[in-house]
């Protein structure tokens, strides 16, 4: 997979959550700085041996 795109909503407790589109990829931050992060790490972890060299955001 070349690309990993990203659904992000404001979460009902505050912070923003990221859902995957097309892949089984959640997280939640309270920034949208600490939400960039947190993606990254959860496609490295997620897709151990071939990582995809885009991540986008789409809001």
């Amino acid at each position: 997979m070349d690309e990993v795109i990203f659904l992000v909503e404001e979460s009902e407790d505050g912070g923003y959550i990221a859902k995957g589109l097309g892949v089984s990829i959640f997280t939640k931050a309270d920034t949208i700085d600490e939400l960039k992060v947190s993606l990254k790490e959860a496609v490295h972890c997620h897709f151990f041996d071939e990582k995809p060299r885009l991540i986008q955001i789409a809001a």
